[in-house]
């Protein structure tokens, strides 16, 4: 959900309640609006007849509610004294309607040529069911409203001052340090988005230049120490032919140079992981996994036949994807070699294609490996001394370079598949 849109849910949550608390308050201050206006009008009346006495005193025989808006009921002085002017709802039948409809009634006393009369006023009132019907319709166009304003409100004023925000938004995803990608920031006076620009830009100069750095030292590192292994594997191999050794030392001197080339392979993944680990294989192109599998299969085939195993290919479909074509090559040859060698004598190594997947499986030893730690570095699944245990290290990491699934499971064979999403 967008940031805009996430606001505006929040704003829609929270003016129910407030909606629901005003219109609770608007009522009860709008019913004793009503009230106090229809109290006055039934006073008014009160003064308006008295006026009228003097020259219409056979109003004092209106009785009957039904035919006047008022009704005059003699009583005795005593009565006059103790009575006190009020106010009331009650329920009268009107003709119009066919029903009983609420009025106020406004009771009261007048003194008249020493007689004394009890007043009584009605006039009619807003019906309160209707009332509560028509302020609910209201607050639900009022709160259509103010959401359909919010809203706009969002999605042009608000989208204007979180440009800068959106800017950088747009930019990130596609950011890549390792291509040396520049993040343009857009000028703004909102302090906020001042110190988001900076810290961004000094966060990726900063970034960029530690970096550099990693990557010259993993450069170097490799670099100084390929070439006095190289020196030192050379002057032992002319050293074992122009030198007459007993039994022993020749044993002794074959498994320095074991251990020499071992620690040359190593120092060769090492590097090739660190790159893989840091985005250095920025050139892509669409590979061709059909053809590519066919000449990786092609390479291994001597050292198939050596351990009498039989490599099949199955393409039941064409795979294409976009990815380092050299990054793409070591990842299919480490499955490969894997398959070849931890695979057992006079059986088969099983390559299948499909449209969107790769599975190879083998017939290694006869139980699951470890799914958690198989794709772990140093993690040997065999004890072939020549192995640095970082075959499938690099395959695991190729494949999350790219959102490639790489996975293992165990049914009767050993199968790596891998899923190209």
């Amino acid at each position: 959900m967008k940031l805009l849109n996430h606001t505006s849910k929040y704003l829609a949550i929270l003016l129910v309640p407030l909606i629901s608390i005003w219109a609770f308050i608007f009522y009860y201050a709008m019913l004793d609006e009503i009230y106090d206006s229809l109290d006055d009008g039934l006073e008014n009346q009160k003064i308006l007849l008295l006026e009228r006495l003097p020259t219409n005193p056979e109003i004092l025989e209106h009785n009957d509610l039904d035919l006047w808006s008022h009704a005059i009921t003699p009583i005795s002085k005593k009565q006059y004294e103790q009575f006190e002017d009020r106010n009331s709802d009650t329920l009268m039948y009107m003709l119009n309607e066919r029903d009983f409809e609420p009025v106020r009634v406004y009771e009261t006393t007048l003194a008249y040529n020493d007689n004394y009369y009890k007043v009584k006023f009605i006039t009619s009132m807003v019906e309160e069911d209707d009332l509560i019907q028509d302020l609910v319709v209201y607050l639900i166009v009022l709160y259509a409203s103010l959401m359909i304003a919010i809203v706009i409100l969002n999605n042009l004023m608000l989208k204007k001052i979180w440009k800068p925000f959106h800017s950088l938004m747009r930019q990130l995803p596609d950011f890549r340090i390792e291509k040396n990608h520049h993040i343009k920031t857009i000028d703004t006076n909102i302090e906020e988005f001042k110190l988001l620009n900076t810290s961004i830009t000094t966060l990726i100069d900063q970034s960029r230049a530690r970096y550099l750095e990693q990557q010259h030292f993993i450069e170097n590192a490799s670099h100084e120490l390929q070439t006095p292994l190289a020196i030192i594997i050379n002057k032992l191999e002319l050293f074992l032919e122009n030198t007459k050794l007993p039994a022993d030392d020749i044993k002794t001197m074959a498994s320095v140079l074991d251990n020499l080339g071992r620690l040359t392979r190593l120092n060769k993944s090492l590097l090739l992981l660190s790159k893989i680990e840091n985005r250095q294989f920025v050139d892509e192109e669409t590979i061709d996994f059909n053809s590519l599998t066919a000449n990786i299969i092609g390479d291994f085939e001597d050292l198939a036949s050596h351990k009498h195993i039989v490599l099949d290919l199955e393409e039941h479909s064409n795979l294409n994807f976009q990815m380092n074509k050299d990054l793409a090559v070591v990842l299919m040859t480490n499955l490969v070699k894997n398959a070849i060698i931890h695979g057992q004598r006079n059986n088969t190594v099983t390559i299948k294609i499909h449209e969107k997947s790769i599975s190879i499986s083998n017939f290694g030893v006869a139980e699951a490996l470890n799914a958690n730690l198989i794709f772990s570095r140093f993690k040997k699944i065999s004890n072939d001394k020549k192995s640095t245990g970082l075959g499938l290290a690099i395959a695991k990491a190729i494949s999350e370079k790219y959102g490639i699934g790489l996975e293992y499971r165990y049914s009767e064979e050993h199968i790596f598949k891998l899923t190209f999403f």
